[in-house]
């Protein structure tokens, strides 16, 4: 039998009874004392388990009075506790406070696993940085709102600000998957008030409120096929493919992007790269090829060339 193996009997027989006593487990798991002894230690320090020693049955038993699940799925590595440790500081510095109280139990504990091992958890999380570009600030009580009624599957009442019309819409929604795009949370939802699923951004939620309607339900593979069809956080069916033209120093790093899952790349004779994309709403695509500035060509379709080439001009007008 495995130490693992042997790790999880203790707790099936714990589980089993009100309490055995140190020889009913070793004559079990026909184990020494030494080895016994060891299992116990590991199974409390290291795993956490809440094995409790009854004194008044003389015996073990498992104390589960705070909740906790009286063993972990597997035991971890060093490596696989500084995996978990990165995560956690990828996700304080992702949005501070947003699974803070939820995962700051799990924080403790890795802290002193990692610590048994001679690792300063404090010197690991200075490691790991996250630089955000336009990130937006995200009022939490909302998010929190979101995130529940999308969980438990349920409608939302929200009053939503359309920043490009400057307009506030009181809807009702039936949220069906938060994403996570370009630093900003976004919330995809079927728009009652349009009768279409649209992508609304979490932050330009300025209030929400759960209601006890059921939310519709859309299923995964037409969701994804929704949302995902086209380039960008707008969804919908594709309306052209975008053609550009990269030229052989930047084309280093475009070889290595996925703009889109169904994107198509040639390498050129002289080194360059064309990129195909497909798009429904060339508004965020424009913003993403002007970042390239002379290194890009937009070859075509001719309505994305003439919206690229009149904002070209527009902001050379502003600069004048």
């Amino acid at each position: 039998m495995s130490e693992l193996a042997r790790l999880y009997r203790y707790v099936e027989l714990l589980r089993a009874h009100q309490s055995l006593t140190g020889q009913q487990l070793q004559h079990r798991l026909e184990v020494s004392k030494a080895t016994f002894k060891r299992d116990i230690a590991k199974l409390r320090d290291q795993l956490n388990t809440p094995i409790a020693y009854d004194r008044d049955r003389g015996g073990y038993r498992l104390d589960n009075q705070g909740g906790a699940s009286s063993l972990p799925g597997v035991y971890f590595s060093k490596e696989e506790l500084l995996a978990l440790l990165t995560i956690q500081s990828m996700l304080d510095t992702l949005e501070p406070g947003l699974l803070g109280s939820k995962l700051r139990p799990l924080r403790a504990r890795l802290d002193a696993m990692l610590s048994k091992q001679g690792l300063d958890p404090e010197e690991l999380a200075r490691r790991v940085r996250l630089v955000h570009a336009g990130k937006r600030l995200l009022e939490m009580a909302h998010f929190e709102t979101v995130a529940k009624a999308t969980i438990e599957r349920k409608r939302l009442a929200v009053v939503h600000f359309n920043r490009e019309r400057g307009e506030r819409t009181t809807r009702e929604i039936s949220p069906q998957q938060l994403v996570h795009y370009r630093d900003n949370w976004y919330v995809d939802a079927v728009c009652h008030l349009r009768k279409d699923v649209r992508s609304f951004s979490v932050d330009a939620i300025e209030s929400a409120q759960l209601l006890p309607t059921p939310a519709d339900e859309i299923d995964s593979a037409s969701l994804r096929e929704r949302m995902g069809a086209a380039y960008g956080i707008f969804g919908g069916e594709p309306k052209a493919w975008a053609r550009l033209r990269f030229s052989a120093m930047r084309a280093r790093w475009v070889q290595r992007e996925q703009w889109h899952p169904q994107q198509k790349m040639q390498t050129l004779p002289d080194g360059g790269l064309e990129l195909q994309v497909p798009y429904s709403d060339e508004r965020e695509l424009i913003g993403d090829i002007l970042r390239f500035g002379s290194d890009v060509r937009v070859l075509g379709p001719a309505p994305l060339k003439k919206r690229y080439v009149a904002t070209l001009r527009a902001m050379l007008g502003q600069a004048e």
